[in-house]
C-alpha cells in the first residue's frame, strides 16, 4: 500500500519552503513509477493484428482496416477533451482507475469477442485508455515541489519507456522462443493489466490539481505564474451585471484564452505548433496501420516467424535515443527550424514509401523503426520551442489545443481514406497517400525556409541576425519553468495532454487499437 505520511498535510505549503518528508515522497514516487511500468506490461499488444487475422478470430484484412481501426480515431476525438478535464477535476486517481478498467475491458473483448461490433467496442475502450494517459503524467507532479519537476518527469518517462520495451521483448521471446500462441499471450497481458489495476487502487488521491482544484497560497506563498500575470483588481465591481462581467473577465479560463491569443503571434510558437499538428496526425496514422501492412508483406502460418515485438522494442529504444540526442543539438533555431523540419519530413516520406514498396519484411521493419526515431527526434525540440516562453498553465493549454487539432485532422483523414463509408482504401494505397502527405508537408516547409532566406538577403547585410533560443540542457533552465520533455495523449507538463511516449515514448507498439497509441 502506498505510504501517505505527511504529504497531504503539507501540499499547500509554500513552494520555496521545504517539501514533504523526504522518505515519504520518495516512496510515493517509486510506487507510482512501478505502477507506470506495470501498466505498460502488455506482451500480446504487438501481435494483436495477426491474432485478429489468424485462425483464432478469422477476421478479414478489409474488416480490420476499414471497419475496426477507424473507430479508434473517432472515439478518441470524442473522449479526449472530457477525460482531460475530468483528470484535473477529479484529481487524477479516479481517471487512473478508469484507465485500468478500460484496459481490462479491452483484453476481455479481445479474448471473448467474435464479431466486428465487439472489436469496435474494444477500440472505444482503448481510446479511453489513450485519453487517460494524461492522468499518470500529471499525477507525479502533485507529489513534489516544482523544483523537482524535471527529475520526476524523467523518472516517470523512464518507467514507461522501460515498461514498453520490456513488454515488447517479453512478447517476442514468448512467441519466438517459447512458441506460445497469440491467445495465451493475450491472457498473460490480461493478468498483468489486472495486477496494475489493483496497484492503482492504493494510489493516494492528491488534494490539489492545476485548474479546478487550485488551493489558495498559504501565508508567504508565491502565487502561480498565471496569478502573477493577472492580479485581482484592487476595487470590487458593484452591481450584479458588473460582478458577472468581472467574474467572466477574471475567470481562470478567460485569462488563459486571452494569453493564448497573444502567444499565437510568436513565429516559433506558430511554426512548431503547426509541425505538431500535421506531423502528429500523419505519424499516428502510420502507427495505427503498420501492423496490418506487416501482415500483408509477411504472409506466414507460423507465429514464430512474426517479429512485430522485436520491431516495436527497437523503435522504442531508438526513439528514446533520438529524444535524448536532441537535447545536445545547438543551432540557431529561429533561422534553421524550417529547414530541419522539412528535412525530417522528407526522410519520413521516403521511409513510408519504402514500407509501401518493399516485399522484404525486414526492410519494412527497419523503415518503421527509423520513421519513429525521426519523429521522436523532433518532439523534445518542439516541446522546448513551444514551452520556453509560456507559463506552466498556458503551456498545458497550448499542448492540449495542438493535440486536439491533430486528432481532428487524423479523424478527418481516417474518415476519407480508411473508413468503408469513405474511400475504404487498402492498406497499401493508404500508405501511398501518407507518403504523399509527408512529401507535401516537406515541400511546404522547404518553400517557407526559402522565403525566409530571401527576406534575410534583402535586409541590410550589416544587420545582425536575431538571437535564437537554443535547446539547452534541462540543468540550465530555471527550475519549475519549463515542462520536462515527455512524449504522450504522455505528459509534457503536469497538465499537458499525452503525447506517445513513445509514442511520446509511450506510444509503444503500434498496431490496431490496443497497440496504436495516440
Amino acid at each position: 500500500m502506498v505510504p501517505s505520511g505527511q504529504v497531504a498535510e503539507k501540499e499547500v505549503s509554500e513552494e520555496p519552503g521545504p517539501g514533504p518528508e523526504p522518505h515519504s515522497w520518495r516512496c510515493l514516487v517509486f510506487y507510482l513509477c512501478f505502477y507506470g511500468f506495470m501498466a505498460q506490461m502488455r506482451p500480446g499488444e504487438s501481435f494483436i493484428t495477426p491474432y485478429l487475422l489468424g485462425p483464432d478470430k478469422n477476421f478479414t484484412r478489409e474488416q480490420v482496416t476499414n471497419e475496426v481501426i477507424p473507430v479508434l480515431s473517432y472515439s478518441y476525438l470524442v473522449v479526449l477533451v472530457p477525460v482531460f478535464l475530468l483528470t484535473d477535476y477529479l484529481r487524477y486517481k479516479p481517471v487512473l482507475l478508469l484507465q485500468g478498467l478500460s484496459y481490462v475491458c479491452v483484453w476481455l473483448l479481445l479474448l471473448l469477442g467474435h464479431s466486428v461490433l465487439h472489436m469496435q467496442l474494444m477500440e472505444v475502450c482503448y481510446s479511453i485508455t489513450m485519453a487517460a494517459r494524461i492522468a499518470y503524467s500529471s499525477y507525479i507532479f502533485s507529489l513534489v515541489r516544482p523544483a523537482r519537476y524535471q527529475r520526476m518527469a524523467s523518472y516517470s518517462r523512464t518507467a514507461v519507456l522501460l515498461g514498453v520495451f520490456t513488454s515488447s521483448v517479453l512478447g517476442q521471446l514468448l512467441v519466438s522462443v517459447g512458441q506460445m500462441s497469440f491467445s495465451m499471450l493475450n491472457y498473460i497481458s490480461l493478468a498483468f493489466l489486472t495486477f496494475s489495476l489493483v496497484l492503482a487502487l492504493f494510489l493516494r488521491r492528491p488534494k490539489r490539481s492545476l485548474f479546478f482544484n487550485r488551493s489558495a497560497p498559504a501565508r508567504g506563498a508565491s502565487p502561480s505564474e498565471l496569478d502573477q500575470m493577472h492580479p485581482a483588481p484592487d476595487q470590487p465591481v458593484r452591481g450584479k451585471l458588473g460582478r458577472a462581467l468581472g467574474a467572466c473577465r477574471d475567470s481562470f479560463l478567460a485569462h488563459m484564452l486571452w494569453d493564448l491569443v497573444g502567444s499565437a503571434r510568436r513565429p516559433q510558437l506558430r511554426l512548431w505548433s503547426l509541425w505538431w499538428v500535421f506531423n502528429s496526425a500523419g505519424y499516428y496514422l502510420i502507427v495505427y496501420y503498420v501492423h496490418v501492412l506487416w501482415n500483408k508483406v509477411l504472409i506466414t502460418p507460423s507465429s514464430t516467424q512474426v517479429y512485430n515485438g522485436a520491431a516495436d522494442a527497437a523503435s522504442t529504444l531508438l526513439g528514446a535515443i533520438t529524444s535524448f540526442a536532441a537535447g545536445f543539438v545547438n543551432i540557431r533555431w529561429a533561422l534553421w527550424s524550417k529547414v530541419v523540419i522539412a528535412s525530417i519530413l522528407a526522410v519520413q516520406a521516403g521511409l513510408v514509401f519504402l514500407m509501401t514498396s518493399t516485399k522484404d519484411i525486414w526492410l519494412c521493419y527497419a523503415a518503421y523503426v527509423l520513421f519513429r526515431g525521426a519523429y521522436q527526434f523532433l518532439v523534445p525540440i518542439a516541446t522546448f520551442q513551444i514551452a520556453s516562453s509560456l507559463s506552466k498553465e498556458l503551456c498545458a493549454l497550448v499542448f492540449g489545443v495542438n493535440t486536439f487539432l491533430a486528432t481532428i485532422l487524423k479523424t478527418t483523414i481516417t474518415l476519407i481514406v480508411s473508413d468503408k463509408r469513405g474511400l475504404g482504401l487498402s492498406v497499401h494505397c493508404q500508405f501511398l497517400i501518407y507518403c504523399v502527405y509527408f512529401l507535401v508537408l516537406s515541400v511546404i516547409f522547404f518553400l517557407g525556409a526559402g522565403l525566409d532566406g530571401l527576406r534575410h538577403c534583402q535586409r541590410d547585410r550589416h544587420q545582425p541576425l536575431p538571437l535564437a533560443q537554443e535547446l539547452r540542457s534541462p540543468l540550465e533552465e530555471k527550475p519549475g519553468r519549463l515542462p520536462s520533455v515527455e512524449q504522450g495523449l504522455g505528459g509534457i507538463h503536469p497538465s499537458a495532454p499525452p503525447l506517445p511516449l513513445e509514442d511520446c515514448a509511450e506510444d509503444g507498439p503500434g498496431t490496431l487499437g490496443p497497440v496504436a497509441k495516440a
